[in-house]
């Protein structure tokens, strides 16, 4: 019954959240337990959640611009135009 609280109070939290916060949290969040769940330690955690956060927010920042896409040129630097 805890876990179910927890879960609905996370979810709640999210839902007036950007689609880039959502990513992130989501993403951290995500990137803790696996990444406690594979070391067995806190520092595993950790870097984690940094790693699962910064793939979540990029995940989430794409998303917001609804008919952007994410290009390289041939010198492998991003940038956004139309799709």
């Amino acid at each position: 019954m805890r876990k179910i609280i927890v879960v609905g109070a996370f979810v709640g939290a999210l839902a007036s959240c950007t689609a880039t916060e959502q990513g992130t949290a989501i993403g951290a969040g995500t990137g803790a337990i696996i990444g406690g769940a594979v070391s067995h330690s806190w520092g595993g955690a950790a870097v984690g959640a940094v790693a699962g956060g910064v793939a979540g927010a990029l995940i989430g920042r794409s998303t917001e611009r609804r008919g952007y896409c994410v290009y390289r040129d041939r010198y492998g630097r991003r940038y956004e135009a139309r799709c």
